[in-house]
């Protein structure tokens, strides 16, 4: 399956794995890369410990991987410092603009891929000389914008040169085929993979999504960032809301400390955020990552058959 994100990246499928703080780790992002997709390894941590992580990637996989930068961490530039170092193919960025690290990234030979909110701020990306540019819905899961998949892809394709990767709502080939349909040339995925074989996450946090419809899923403000997060919704989740109705935000958002590091260890409902995008509704097993990019290919290379003939 050829685009310009495959050409780009040298990869054999046009599918990304979304970074995610505490899950996208050495094993899953290698498991995608390995697959024929690109693991991207999240850098949330210490400089030492992602030196470390990457190097414990290309132990698992010689194929194409990248790293994502959350730009509002206080030790950003020791750790594009490393990615600089270690000659990382392919630098995702989130939280921020990466304007003051383009030169040096681009220098070094790294392609960038942002992931941005709305059609806007990819123009805005492109016009600072990035490669590519993640356009993310408000139905992922995690850190979202307001604006939906489906009304940024096509505005993207339009006002954009570089390639457009879809993010959100997306967890089978239908809705891949969706928006390529749109003017995507990739698709990035969080929550399809979080169930993989190869993702080192709780039993607990796996079910969650299984279990889950697309309307399971609540949004709520991170007490330490600020930024609206999409979880599946969980007891936890159903308290937080109670006490924030009745106490306000100052009482409810004590209950929220530690969730999302409570669900990848033991996925307890009671105490764990599960970070989902709508997208879980679409995800009904777990399978091995090649297994989960194979499934997803062959469905979206029937969809788009189907539509031709019925455009006929």
């Amino acid at each position: 399956m050829k685009t310009r994100i495959t050409e780009l990246f040298g990869i054999e499928y046009p599918i990304i794995l979304g970074a995610m703080a505490a899950v996208s780790d050495p094993d899953l992002a290698a498991a995608v890369s390995e697959a024929g997709g690109l693991g991207i390894l999240y850098s949330v941590g210490s400089a030492d410990q992602l030196r470390a992580n990457i190097k414990r990637v290309r132990e698992l996989t010689s194929k194409p991987f990248g790293v994502n930068v959350m730009l509002m961490m206080k030790n950003v530039e020791e750790i594009s410092q490393v990615l600089i170092e270690e000659k990382v193919p392919v630098v995702t960025t989130g939280a921020g603009t990466p304007k003051p690290f383009i030169p040096a990234w681009k220098a070094a030979g790294i392609k960038v891929m942002p992931v941005v909110p709305s059609a806007k701020v990819a123009k805005k990306m492109e016009d600072l000389g990035c490669d590519a540019v993640v356009c993310s819905g408000t139905e992922a899961g995690g850190h979202i914008g307001e604006t939906s998949t489906l009304p940024i892809i096509p505005v993207a394709s339009r006002i954009c040169s570089i390639p457009i990767v879809a993010a959100g709502g997306i967890g089978d080939g239908k809705a891949m085929a969706g928006v390529f349909a749109m003017g995507a040339e990739g698709v990035q995925l969080g929550t399809a993979f979080i169930v993989a074989d190869e993702c080192n996450v709780s039993d607990g946090y796996k079910d969650a999504i299984v279990n889950a419809m697309e309307s399971d899923t609540r949004v709520y403000k991170n007490p330490g960032t600020g930024r609206n997060v999409r979880v599946i919704n969980s007891p936890l989740v159903e308290k937080y809301f109670e006490v924030l109705k009745e106490k306000g935000y100052d009482e409810a958002k004590l209950l929220m400390g530690g969730g999302l590091a409570n669900a990848v260890k033991d996925g307890d409902p009671e105490t764990s955020t599960f970070m989902a995008g709508q997208s879980a509704g679409a995800i009904v097993r777990r399978a091995p990552a090649a297994e989960i990019i194979k499934t997803m290919v062959e469905e979206a290379r029937a969809a788009a058959l189907e539509q031709v003939e019925k455009w006929k």
